[in-house]
């Protein structure tokens, strides 16, 4: 596949031992702080975080579940307005349950802050968030990232699950894209 790449912020390997120090770390503190009997739910908000979840999960060494969300942006134009609308919601009750939600990036954190009211509606023992890539500069609402694996500055990238007009997700890497060559008006 020829991909109009700037150039390459993160690669595989680096990926790989990121996300199996990450594992280590979410197993200690899950293990530290509910014992071996640990089970914690993992929610992804597809489609982006499935690659990030698939490695992670096999990093965790205590019980996991997993269910997935799916969320839409809309307006009645097309444009996003900010809202955020549920278009596939949980299959497993999270009610007094340790949740983890696991993102791929976290941007403004207005979609991420929405899930979060929505699932602490629930009434979950604990809700903890993950996220592959953190992008601090670009923050709107404030909110906790408990784990995380790489921040990432303004730069558009793609790979490893992240997209762009849905394509590119299926690079082993992260990389930027140059956006001339694909203006942002042909992204939905």
């Amino acid at each position: 596949m020829q991909v109009p790449l700037e150039r390459i912020v993160f690669s595989g390997e680096e990926i790989a031992s990121r996300v199996q120090e990450l594992g280590a770390e979410i197993t200690r503190d899950y293990l530290d702080e509910y014992g071996p009997e640990a089970e914690a739910v993992l929610v992804n908000v597809l489609k982006g975080g499935f690659v990030f979840l698939a490695d992670l999960v096999r990093c965790l060494e205590f019980s996991v579940v997993i269910d997935f969300l799916a969320i839409t942006s809309y307006a009645g134009d097309g444009a996003s307005t900010g809202g955020v609308r549920i278009m596939k919601d949980l299959t497993e009750s999270i009610y007094r349950r340790d949740v983890l939600v696991v993102e791929d990036i976290v941007d403004t954190g207005l979609t991420l802050s929405y899930i979060l009211r929505n699932l602490s509606s629930r009434k979950p023992r604990s809700l903890k968030v993950c996220t592959f890539l953190d992008r601090l500069s670009s923050r709107i609402v404030p909110l906790q990232v408990d784990y995380r694996c790489f921040e990432v500055g303004e730069e558009f990238v793609v790979g490893y699950g992240l997209d762009y007009g849905q394509k590119w997700r299926n690079l082993g890497y992260v990389c930027t894209l140059r956006l001339e060559e694909h203006p942002r008006s042909d992204c939905p």
